[in-house]
C-alpha cells in the first residue's frame, strides 16, 4: 500500500534530483513529495545514500512509531536524529569554524 514521503536534499548530483523526480514531485529545490510503496521507498532510499556523497539528504516516511513517522539522513549534516525514550529528536553538531576548513600551507 502506498503512504506519502518526503526526502529533502542539499547539494546532491543532478542525476540524484532526476531519478528521485521519476517517481516523486520536486515541490520546491531539493524537496520531493511522492506517494510509493515500502519497496520503492526503500530503493530510492538506497540510490541516493549510494551517491549523496558530500551533500546531505533526509527521508520522513509513516512509521508504527509513537509520533507516527520515522526519519533516515545520509551525508554530511548537522542535525542528526536521535531516539529520545521512543521519540526522535534533533540534535544540532556544531558547525565547522574557518579555522577547521582551511588547510595547512
Amino acid at each position: 500500500m502506498p503512504s506519502m514521503v518526503v526526502i529533502a536534499t542539499t547539494a546532491v548530483p543532478d542525476h540524484l534530483r532526476g531519478a528521485l523526480s521519476r517517481w516523486t514531485s520536486e515541490v520546491v529545490p531539493g524537496i520531493f513529495v511522492g506517494s510509493v510503496s515500502a519497496r520503492v521507498r526503500d530503493r530510492l532510499w538506497h540510490a541516493v545514500t549510494e551517491v549523496v556523497g558530500n551533500g546531505a539528504a533526509i527521508l520522513i516516511h509513516p512509521a508504527a512509531t509513537e509520533q507516527g513517522y520515522a526519519i533516515r539522513t545520509a551525508g554530511t549534516r548537522r542535525r542528526v536524529p536521535v531516539d529520545f525514550d521512543g521519540l526522535t529528536l534533533i540534535r544540532m553538531t556544531a558547525s565547522r569554524t574557518v579555522k577547521d576548513v582551511q588547510t595547512p600551507s
